[in-house]
Formats: C-alpha cells, structure tokens, sequence
C-alpha cells in the first residue's frame, strides 16, 4: 500500500497470489505507528497518493484486485504492465460516495492484459482517464467500465475479442444522481474478433502511436529480465 505518499516510482515488481490479511499497525509516511484495517488482498493499493508511477511490473492471481487507485489519488501514471491471470483487474476510484476522487486523472499507456483477465481494465468510477495503446487480449464481463461522472478516454488501444462470450469492450452503470452525465471517447482504437465499443466525448491529449503498433509496444510489458551481464 502506498498511503498519503508522493512521488513514488514502482518499477521492474512481480507481486503476486496475494492474500487477505487481518488489521494491524504499520509504520506511516511521517515515521508513526497508525492502524491498519484488514486488507483485501490486492497487489497494489494507492491511498490518497500524488504522483505515483507504476512501470514494468507483472501482476497476476491476486485474491482481490491487482491494483487500485482510491481516497483522492492523483496525477497516477500505468505503463509498460502485465496484468494477466485476474478476476478484478484495475480500480480507479475508492466507492460511489468517495466524491473527492472527481479530481482524479490516471494514464494507462502500453500495458498488457492478458490472458484470462476477466473485468476492470479499468474500473473507473468519477476523474479523467486517459487509457492508450494497450492490448487486451480478451475479457469475461467487459474490458472498461465505470460510473458516477467519470471521463474516459480511449486512444490507439487493440481489442481483442474472446471467440466465445462478451464482445462489447465497455460496461457502464447510470446513477440516480448522475445519470449519462459521464463520457467515454473513442479515438483510432482498433478492434479485433468482434469487439465493439460504444462511445460518447470529451478532449485531452497526449501523442499516441497507431494502434497497429500496439503489439511491438507491449511486447516488453512487465518485469524486465535484466541481470548485471545481460542489458534490459
């Protein structure tokens, strides 16, 4: 857990198989000793955490999720992963009530879902994400999802449908509150095997490759296989 922590840089991890663990007392980002609850058993939780990367890690089979992003954390960067093997994959955004996450703004770039990867990539609830030449190498449920106001972005990504089951890359849920207020934007991404994506819109940019080029750039997600005699 990273937890009221700024800039932080995760790099080059295997986590995985994690386990629900019972309240404790750990050390806090000031020295302090602070309580605890009891974890859910995800790889990697943000909490109330600025500027954060996570690069080139692998995570799979995790009893809970693989990573959230909750409690107004922001300016988070996702790039270069391998997430494979998963129920819950991503989440973006604490719970319906947290309203402090609408600050939010995550970037998911050049990472590899799959295989056997079944929901959240992301999950996203309130914020703005922007989620870009990734591959999703198939899905149970759906690929992205979200509710309560959020923003999405969805650029130069290659979906690749299962032969069997889902093939609508999104799912969405309306709220009493926020009815179809939230947007999800849809820009040169490319679908395979009958994948399908339904759209609405809103701008921000950052410069992306083709979708063609996805798989070359995911080749490498994941922990690198760097040694002191052998280069990454």
């Amino acid at each position: 857990m990273i937890f009221k922590t700024t800039n932080v840089i995760i790099h080059g991890i295997k986590i995985h198989h994690c386990k629900p663990q019972a309240p404790r007392v750990v050390i806090g980002p000031d020295g302090k000793v602070i309580p605890l609850g009891q974890v859910d058993g995800d790889a990697i939780r943000l909490v109330t955490a600025l500027k954060i990367w996570i690069d080139h890690a692998t995570l799979y089979g995790c009893q809970d999720g693989l990573l959230d992003v909750t409690r107004g954390s922001t300016n988070v960067t996702i790039s270069n992963n391998w997430f494979r093997n998963q129920d819950k994959v991503m989440l973006l955004g604490h719970d319906d009530r947290y309203v402090r996450d609408r600050n939010m703004k995550v970037t998911v770039v050049y990472n590899h879902f799959g295989p056997n990867c079944n929901q959240r990539m992301p999950r996203i609830r309130y914020g703005y994400t922007h989620v870009s030449n990734n591959l999703y190498q198939g899905w149970v449920q759906y690929a992205i999802g979200g509710s309560m106001g959020l923003s999405l972005k969805s650029e130069a990504n290659l979906f690749i449908a299962r032969t069997k089951g889902s093939k609508e890359v999104t799912w969405r849920k309306v709220s009493s509150k926020n009815g179809d207020k939230w947007e999800f934007h849809l820009v040169r991404d490319a679908f395979e095997n009958g994948a399908l994506f339904m759209v609405t819109i809103k701008e921000q940019y950052f410069k992306v490759v083709d979708a063609e080029s996805v798989r070359s750039l995911t080749r490498c997600s994941g922990a690198l296989r760097c040694s002191k005699t052998s280069r990454c």
